[in-house]
């Protein structure tokens, strides 16, 4: 959805769904701030800790609004049916969206929140960068909060509907193994 010409889900390579995992955390940024936006500052402090994000990896971003679902109330900011003004929850900003994806050459980004956007956002633009550039975004992922921040390897494998702009999606995150001690 959002973007004319795009891949639909059926057209997705199964390269993209099937990639190393770099779990951005802004848990601690969002909490004072419900509508916050991951910011190209937030990727270079990832990528001093932990390496440049390689092309092909699924970027995930980890808010913390995972733990509030299914509370409608503190998941979307407010529950009022049909109130999209009204919907507060942390997401990609622009700026964070067109890197990614023009600078790092990402495979898919996600998120634990309800969209790639921030709940505030009229114009879906991080739906525009990312689809336009056929890059999937993954939306609602649950137990973000039990992957790494690298190291993990993600299976995305979304419902295939001919011609869909999006689906029910399956994501299975791969965490190795470490050695047990003797």
């Amino acid at each position: 959805h959002f973007s004319q010409g795009a891949l639909s889900v059926d057209q997705i390579p199964v390269r993209q769904l099937i990639a190393p995992a770099a779990v951005i955390d802004v848990a601690s940024k969002a909490a004072n701030d419900p509508d916050y936006r991951l910011t190209v500052a937030d990727v270079a402090d990832w990528e001093k800790r932990h390496g440049v994000i390689q092309p092909g990896t699924i970027v995930l971003l980890r808010t913390g609004w995972g733990s509030r679902y299914p509370d409608r109330k503190k998941y979307f900011g407010d529950d009022t049916p049909g109130a999209t003004d009204k919907l507060h929850f942390p997401s990609y900003s622009e700026d964070s969206a067109r890197y990614l994806v023009s600078n790092r050459h990402v495979g898919a980004i996600g998120v634990d929140t309800a969209s790639i956007d921030y709940g505030q956002s009229k114009d879906f633009i991080v739906h525009q960068i990312a689809n336009g550039a056929n890059v999937p975004g993954l939306e609602n992922i649950a137990n973000l909060d039990r992957l790494p921040e690298s190291g993990a390897w993600v299976i995305a494998l979304p419902m295939k509907i001919a011609g869909g702009s999006g689906g029910p999606l399956r994501i299975v995150g791969v965490v190795p193994l470490t050695p047990r001690r003797r």
